[in-house]
């Protein structure tokens, strides 16, 4: 199985930036599309950015087009998103996978411990 480690979360102030990554175990990573995801508190699971295996294409829920930017090393088995111009409502623990479909919710692997973004003044 698959390991996933996201790392980059922290607490930052409505306009600023992080950068998140998600280290995977296997190299296989390559194979697969990868998404971010994130819940926040007391809310569902929802897809903010996914990106085919081969780093093109990148997909971006409507809320954070524009701000955030999917990326991708498949040498190092490595998934980034950058994220600037952050907002209150991007408060989250944010989640990378391997999606079964494109901008789908359900994944391969069992998920990481996720990192935690906080935006607030």
């Amino acid at each position: 199985q698959v390991q996933l480690v996201e790392s980059g979360g922290g607490s930052v102030r409505p306009g600023g930036s992080l950068r998140l990554s998600c280290e995977a175990s296997d190299r296989t990573f390559g194979n697969y599309d990868m998404a971010w995801f994130r819940q926040a508190p007391g809310q569902g699971r929802e897809t903010v950015a996914h990106i085919r295996a081969n780093g093109e294409g990148a997909v971006y829920a409507d809320s954070v087009k524009g701000r955030f930017t999917i990326s991708r090393d498949n040498a190092k088995s490595t998934l980034y998103l950058q994220m600037n111009n952050l907002k209150p409502e991007g408060t989250a623990v944010y989640y990378c996978n391997a999606p079964f479909a494109r901008f789908g919710t359900q994944t391969i692997w069992t998920w990481g411990q996720g990192t935690q973004v906080s935006v607030s003044s």
